[in-house]
């Protein structure tokens, strides 16, 4: 009977040792976890997020510290700086045969396109730079493209058509001889930010025989693609809010230019034509350059919403008309 007793209790402990050492089996579990963990943050994906995140700072920086003068100077003022000889450097980006016709007096001559991105390390960061076009819009463009580099440059308000060559007394400054780079210039640009600029004059070939040449759409096109219901393109509006009220073009939204204003970028979608307008394209033009370097395809409107200082261009010089 006492052999019996002992032989139950000896099985009656070898169960419970089974059973308490059973209870240490979650060791797999915990070992599961960080290795999950290892393999969530993989590789690569970290520096192309951080590549981006570059240019999103440039671009959040060029907004959130938006100046008053909106990185433009008005074209008497400028006209004044070359009059009075300031140290500055004026880069005119219209094409090279009616910069032979006359241009400012020192202005050297990169049209627009890859001569400007191939001659970027020839511009000087230790003075103001000023670019001017035809009516402002492409200048537009490669003035934000120059200040995300680290270039302080403005646009000169209506370029050389409807306004350097509207300045009383322009005519002392305007010459026919040409200007060259300095060769001893030889400034030192963010390697990764050079290569986004350099693509972006290069894309310009892209668009060449489409409605979207010079990354802008005409009046007439857009008219167009509005009336067909066309639902590849966003229209924006940088217009001021109360601008935007009295009337807008059909399907557009509004983000007013002002500081901050790239805070509501991300509400643009991304898989359409974003088109922007402004009132005579020139700070859409900043906008479209800021946008694209975004990841974005926008284009500006030409001429913008229209104004008198640049009639007949632009939507509403052209007789089209808007909604409330």
């Amino acid at each position: 009977m006492f052999k019996k007793n002992k032989l139950i209790l000896v099985i009656v402990t070898m169960l419970i040792l089974a059973l308490v050492a059973g209870c240490g089996t979650p060791a797999p579990e915990t070992q599961t976890e960080p290795a999950e963990k290892i393999e969530k943050t993989a590789p690569v994906e970290v520096s192309v997020s951080s590549e981006t995140g570059a240019m999103e700072l440039a671009v959040e920086n060029y907004f959130a510290d938006k100046p008053a003068h909106n990185y433009k100077i008005a074209q008497d003022a400028f006209v004044e700086k070359v009059k009075n000889e300031e140290d500055m450097f004026v880069l005119d980006i219209r094409q090279p045969d009616v910069y032979a016709e006359g241009h400012i007096k020192g202005a050297i001559n990169a049209p627009w396109g890859v001569a400007i991105s191939d001659n970027l390390d020839k511009l000087p960061m230790d003075k103001p730079v000023y670019v001017y076009c035809y009516t402002g819009q492409t200048a537009g463009q490669t003035v934000a493209l120059l200040n995300f580099a680290g270039f302080e440059a403005y646009s000169v308000n209506l370029g050389w058509n409807l306004g350097i060559s509207k300045v009383a007394g322009v005519e002392s400054v305007t010459v026919t001889e040409a200007s060259d780079f300095d060769s001893a210039v030889n400034t030192e640009i963010d390697k990764d930010m050079m290569t986004a600029i350099a693509s972006y004059y290069e894309g310009l070939a892209d668009v060449s025989d489409t409605i979207y040449k010079n990354y802008k759409i005409s009046e007439d096109n857009l008219k167009k693609l509005i009336d067909e219901k066309d639902d590849s393109i966003y229209i924006l509006s940088v217009r001021g809010a109360d601008a935007f009220e009295s009337g807008h073009i059909a399907r557009a939204f509004n983000i007013p230019w002002a500081a901050g204003m790239q805070e509501s970028f991300n509400t643009i979608p991304k898989d359409k034509t974003v088109v922007v307008y402004c009132y005579t394209g020139q700070t859409a033009g900043q906008t479209v350059a800021a946008l694209r370097m975004l990841g974005y395809d926008a284009v500006s409107l030409n001429g913008g919403m229209g104004m008198e200082a640049n009639a007949p261009s632009g939507w509403s010089n052209k007789g089209y008309e808007t909604v409330k």
